[in-house]
């Protein structure tokens, strides 16, 4: 399975922000019309059951509308409801690894904070990489914020897609602009946000001109 730079514009990371499974899934769908492009389900607090409905569920919308599905972390997971791709951290299971077990099954997206961990993600297999957090962020607490200048030198370091990720939103997604990343990938100022639909298409606007050198 490959995935394209393109395909990373809009890269939603899900949150729950405080609402219902119904409402979530609701929410979901409404991202997945209004311009997301990939989609991962995070979550840290559910049970492999739970998790596992939810991801079917999840990856059934993700189907319909024709946008890559994701799981965070979980292999064994990804591969039984047949998602599209797995995305772990540096400590989680190597991206050799996964690619012995899951072989062509799966993409393989890895979290990178500096050329290092991305030229050795690259080496292992990895198809993309998340890099961050670039802002301050909520969503992860004790982490040192990245930066755009780190950001670029990760960029021009490897040759798979690079995606930021961190305290991104509408007011400061203009810094990316000629980072050399292929797209943003957002949490809270999606699934948190009053008007999800309104909330995507603003920001993959903003995104395609980050990507595309306009800002």
């Amino acid at each position: 399975m490959i995935i394209n730079k393109k395909d990373m514009l809009l890269y939603a990371v899900t949150d729950r922000c405080g609402f219902g499974y119904d409402d979530f899934l609701t929410r979901v769908e409404t991202a997945l019309l209004s311009g997301v492009t990939c989609l991962q389900l995070r979550e840290k607090e559910l049970g492999y059951t739970d998790f596992l409905t939810e991801a079917k569920a999840v990856k059934k919308l993700c189907k319909k509308y024709g946008v890559f599905f994701i799981i965070n972390d979980n292999v064994a997971l990804a591969l039984e409801c047949g998602a599209d791709g797995v995305h772990v951290g540096q400590d989680d299971m190597n991206a050799l690894d996964i690619r012995k077990e899951a072989g062509d099954r799966l993409i393989i997206g890895v979290s990178a904070h500096n050329v290092e961990e991305a030229l050795r993600a690259e080496a292992a297999g990895a198809d993309y990489l998340g890099c961050g957090a670039v802002f301050t962020t909520s969503t992860k607490q004790n982490v040192t914020a990245l930066g755009c200048d780190a950001l670029s030198d990760i960029c021009r370091a490897v040759d798979i897609p690079v995606v930021a990720i961190g305290g991104i939103n509408e007011d400061n997604i203009s810094k990316l602009t000629g980072s050399g990343i292929s797209g943003v990938a957002v949490a809270s100022a999606i699934f948190g946000a009053h008007n999800v639909s309104e909330r995507c298409k603003a920001l993959r606007e903003l995104s395609e001109k980050a990507v595309n050198g306009i800002g």
